[in-house]
């Protein structure tokens, strides 16, 4: 196995300038920081290109893309306070509009720019067994930015993540569809709320909530019931509790 101890190795070097978006974007790769997110990775095919570890024979199924390394070397280019014992670069799995065709039950997140909510929907949408996840606008955060690797917990790549920026080509795409805006002051409830397939549910951040133009491209609307002392919950929070009951 091949080892690499000093900080100031230009792998070491290249792997550190990934924390940054324009880097992941230029070489398109990205980080996976521990051992729950490269084993997962590695389970989903995902390619990984080398992975620095601290354990060799509990990465033996990375095989010759290990590399065997220290602490400080793991600190240097983790982005964790505490650093993981292994720390592995990725190639990105880069999905289009194409791969939405057939899907029926399509999530849309609008401009979240919060990177452990984006990590926690993606997740959700998972588990819940969206078909897809269309993440819409340009001030939306970057999945592949490490903290929303993380929040993922191994689950932004077992479904399509697509990006769309343009309003006209996301009409396209789902004018055929139900379109539901989840609105804090919607008159129709989640509880007894029900949508016909195909549909895309639309989320929006946190601090804005939905554009106006998402609003007029809606065909219906949802809100979640609470009591009057809570005026709102956390934006990954309500994602899960409105794709619990649309999804499953």
């Amino acid at each position: 196995m091949q080892e690499i101890t000093s900080v100031n190795n230009n792998l070491v070097k290249e792997t550190v300038k990934l924390q940054q978006k324009k880097f992941r974007d230029k070489e398109n790769k990205f980080l996976l920081e521990g051992f729950k997110c490269i084993e997962e990775a590695f389970n989903a095919g995902i390619e990984i290109e080398y992975a620095f570890v601290a354990d060799e024979k509990k990465y033996e199924f990375l095989e010759d893309k290990a590399i065997l390394t220290t602490e400080s070397v793991l600190k240097k280019i983790s982005t964790t306070d505490t650093a993981p014992d292994a720390v592995a670069v990725a190639f990105k799995k880069n999905y289009t509009v194409d791969n939405l065709s057939g899907a029926k039950k399509v999530v849309l997140l609008e401009n979240v720019k919060d990177m452990g909510n984006l990590g926690t929907i993606l997740r959700t949408s998972t588990a819940f067994g969206a078909d897809a996840v269309v993440v819409y606008g340009r001030e939306c955060a970057d999945i592949y930015n490490p903290k929303c690797v993380r929040a993922s917990v191994g689950n932004l790549w077992k479904i399509p993540v697509v990006y769309i920026e343009d309003f006209k080509e996301l009409q396209a795409v789902f004018k055929s569809y139900e379109r539901v805006a989840t609105l804090p002051r919607s008159k129709n409830y989640l509880k007894s709320f029900k949508v016909n397939e195909p549909f895309l549910v639309m989320f929006g951040s946190e601090a804005d909530g939905l554009s106006d133009e998402l609003i007029n491209f809606a065909t219906k609307e949802v809100k979640i019931e609470m009591t009057s002392s809570v005026e709102s919950l956390n934006l990954s929070v309500s994602c899960a509790v409105v794709l619990y009951k649309l999804l499953l």
